[in-house]
């Protein structure tokens, strides 16, 4: 489930892809962002999504060299999901930088409160910002990394068509549960892979 040198293209060979894999690349996230409330905003990452920030960040930064290619493998691979989980970058956004400033501050804590559901089970609450905690005491940060675990019966509930809910029970930005759209649903359900049996 994740990527290797093998998979990516050299820069020449990215500088006539580039356009079409775009497109491509562009029209997959369609079905894999999901609106919550009009200022948060989950996005799933999966290979193709990774695949399209590290060729983007060898482009810009004009990286050829097998050392420096590995680095954004081993810096981007972990944002893949693993057959078990979903990934996605949570975002709080507002346009206005003063209501932003004053948003975050209301908004401590609301990574933990975010939440997506395989219909019949409980809720899967957000494994946030593993890397380095992005909230402090007086405000959340605009952007989150979000881990939501799935068992096994989950897995194979969701893989199974079951529907999936979402919501966030934030005091101060709440989101009712509701249920997903079934273009994100069967997105986020390729992700998932039944755990096979020795």
């Amino acid at each position: 489930m994740t990527l290797s040198r093998a998979d990516l293209w050299s820069l020449e060979e990215y500088a006539q892809e580039r356009a079409g894999f775009r497109d491509k690349v562009l029209a997959h996230k369609k079905s894999r962002q999901l609106a919550l409330g009009a200022h948060a905003r989950l996005y799933f990452e999966d290979a193709l999504t990774i695949k399209y920030q590290i060729q983007e960040m060898l482009r810009i930064e004009r990286v050829f060299e097998a050392e420096g290619i590995m680095e954004e493998l081993e810096a981007y691979n972990p944002l893949i999901p693993d057959g078990h989980n979903w990934k996605a970058t949570f975002m709080i956004e507002y346009t206005d930088p003063a209501e932003r400033a004053v948003r975050l501050g209301e908004l401590i804590g609301i990574e933990d409160q975010t939440w997506l559901q395989v219909e019949g089970f409980d809720k899967i609450f957000a494994i946030a910002d593993e890397d380095l905690e992005r909230d402090n005491a007086d405000k959340t940060s605009s952007v989150h990394f979000m881990r939501y675990e799935l068992t096994a019966a989950m897995v194979t509930a969701a893989k199974g068509g079951a529907a999936i809910l979402a919501g966030i029970d934030h005091p101060n930005y709440t989101i009712p549960g509701f249920t997903v759209a079934q273009e994100i649903r069967d997105s986020l359900a390729a992700d998932l892979q039944e755990a096979k049996l020795n």
